[in-house]
């Protein structure tokens, strides 16, 4: 877990082949910069290219920074 706020680079997309696939689709791919928006009962919103998106924690917790 990251603190709000603060830009990361993601270093790894974890989890099963369908999975990362979901991930990499929504744009969490090594090599970008992620930041954390906010974060409620461990989901969060998250800024990725530009975009903010809504993912839970097992997702979240797929994404190594």
């Amino acid at each position: 877990m990251v603190k709000e706020g603060e830009p990361n680079t993601i270093k790894k997309v974890g989890g099963k082949e369908e999975t990362r696939r979901f991930l990499e689709n929504l744009g969490f791919v090594t090599g970008s910069i992620v930041t954390v928006v906010s974060q409620i009962n461990g989901n969060m919103i998250v800024n990725v290219k530009d975009t903010r998106i809504a993912i839970g924690k097992d997702m979240a917790n797929k994404i190594m920074v």
